[in-house]
């Protein structure tokens, strides 16, 4: 038993009676204490802000680094991404090692990372073992997470689009035999498959024409996987999976995720889509809880690193204040996840980065404290791949009556909350607009006209482009869970003819320590 499940399972049976008697809709956010783990994760990629880093030679204290940044915050679980397709990130008997083929280098990054390895396996160290030393000295799981369709050293042949990728018997043992390894000969907790990581991070698993025939070949592929790590002698070690948000695209891919679940071949299954690095606070995932929990298998929801970047128009890559975090959070907390994965925080780690940290293993930590729950925008790579969301709305012209619907979730339970709750606020930022503008916008069917309305400018870089409506909503509120928002331009001024862009919208719900409302003496 895993450090992890050793501590989970002590806590549950040293549990108080008040504990016992928490709040039903707390009690069912817990994991079940027989096969589903609840974990606090954090993943570092080896590069950005580790190997590619540091200036050889590699001293300790850099070398521990990616465990020691999020240790003494609840993060239990390490995991680890030992290459990227070109390359492993530690001496492998059975792949490339990264860098092998690139000498002498032309990038500082990858002579920093070679060297780097160099100067820790001169000194007797293995790179890799190094981290799974440190994770456990600090109390955490170690995972080593492989991306599936990519394989250093290999021929190029074989890589979707040239080749046929995992329908390529050669590609299928090449990975069997590094995850082999890295469950057996490393003092790992587990292995994770990263299916999710294509396209952007790995060629796709399979060319569109070959995802009928090879669905089955990869479904047995994950099952002698499975039955593999687990046979590993005198460990109890586990296997997880990255995999796409919806079922739909799973399936276009050749992962039959329900099947994996069905047959427990994984132990905990995490929806996201690496080329889409946006937050989600709606992130369309009851369907893979629903059938994960049935067969007691755990889903950690993914906080993705931004909440805006270039892939969505934005100019720079926006980060998340806590605030903004705790939407994502605390809607994966009300979809019933087992726990947080984060990965790719800004860097180096800061008090906001840390703090956002601290809260992640704990909804209750969050149930009352401030959130921001912004839309995630439109991301045309994703939309291809099935992956879509609502914004930006385009309305092209004055229709009165047409309404455009913005659907979004909150887990506050603002009803239940009003003598904590400081204020409501419903932002929108809408490109084109000018205050002549008729405009009726409704939460749930009920007009906002009455609630306080203020604008500012959209963007001060060109204020002229859009305005910024904050509705303070008193009378009007948002339900915990589903809400429906919606817009209609009914009638421009004389002279202005075309339409309206709805950019962004925004939920921010604040909490203060006394009621807010109307003063009496």
């Amino acid at each position: 038993m895993s450090f992890t499940r050793r501590r989970f399972v002590q806590g549950l049976a040293g549990a108080s009676a008040s504990t016992a008697t928490a709040s039903a809709a707390t009690a069912q956010l817990q994991p079940s204490p027989e096969k589903r783990e609840k974990r606090t994760i954090y993943f570092n990629d080896a590069r950005h802000y580790y190997l590619f880093v540091f200036e050889p030679p590699m001293t300790m204290e850099d070398a521990w680094r990616p465990v020691d940044e999020v240790a003494g915050t609840p993060v239990d679980t390490f995991i680890y991404g030992v290459e990227r397709g070109d390359g492993l990130f530690y001496p492998s008997k059975v792949g490339m090692q990264f860098g092998a083929d690139k000498r002498p280098f032309t990038m500082a990054a990858y002579w920093r990372t070679w060297e780097n390895m160099q100067s820790l396996s001169g000194r007797g160290l293995d790179p890799l073992q190094v981290l799974i030393d440190r994770a456990h000295e600090k109390g955490m799981d170690f995972f080593a997470s492989v991306r599936m369709s990519s394989y250093g050293g290999m021929d190029a042949k074989f890589r979707v689009p040239e080749g046929r990728g995992m329908a390529h018997p050669e590609v299928r043992d090449h990975q069997f035999a590094v995850l082999e390894e890295l469950a057996t000969q490393y003092d790992t907790d587990g292995v994770e498959l990263d299916f999710a990581a294509a396209p952007g991070g790995m060629p796709l698993c399979l060319r569109p024409e070959d995802v009928a025939e090879y669905t089955p070949v990869l479904t047995d592929y994950v099952r002698e996987i499975s039955k593999m790590v687990r046979a590993v002698s005198g460990k109890d070690k586990q296997i997880g999976a990255r995999v796409y948000p919806t079922q739909q695209m799973c399936r276009d891919q050749g992962l039959e995720v329900g099947a994996w679940i069905e047959e427990g071949l994984v132990d905990y299954v995490v929806p996201l889509l690496y080329i889409d690095f946006t937050q989600d606070p709606d992130m369309p995932i009851e369907w893979l809880v629903e059938r994960a929990h049935e067969y007691d298998v755990a889903v950690y929801g993914m906080l993705q690193p931004y909440v805006r970047d270039e892939s969505t128009g934005s100019p720079v890559r926006i980060y998340p204040t806590p605030d903004v975090a705790r939407g994502v959070v605390a809607n994966h907390w009300h979809r019933g996840v087992d726990g947080i994965y984060a990965w790719f925080m800004q860097w180096p780690l800061g008090d906001a980065e840390r703090r956002i940290l601290t809260e992640l293993d704990d909804p209750d930590l969050i149930s009352e404290a401030s959130k921001r729950y912004i839309q995630r925008r439109r991301s045309e790579t994703a939309f291809e791949l099935g992956y879509d969301a609502t914004l930006p709305i385009e309305i092209a012209e004055a229709a009165p009556g047409r309404r455009y619907s913005i659907p979004f979730m909150i887990a506050d339970d603002i009803a239940a909350s009003t003598k904590r709750v400081r204020q409501v606020v419903l932002q929108l930022e809408i490109k084109n607009l000018v205050s002549a503008d008729r405009l009726s916008v409704f939460l749930n069917g009920e007009s906002l006209s009455e609630e306080t309305s203020l604008r500012d400018f959209s963007w001060r870089v060109a204020p002229y482009q859009g305005q910024k409506l904050e509705y303070h909503l008193v009378q009007v509120r948002p339900v915990k869970g589903q809400n429906l928002l919606e817009v209609s331009l009914d009638g421009r001024p004389e002279g202005l003819n075309g339409g309206i862009t709805i950019e962004q919208c925004e939920v921010r719900v604040e909490y203060g320590s006394y009621p807010s409302g109307q003063v009496v003496s």
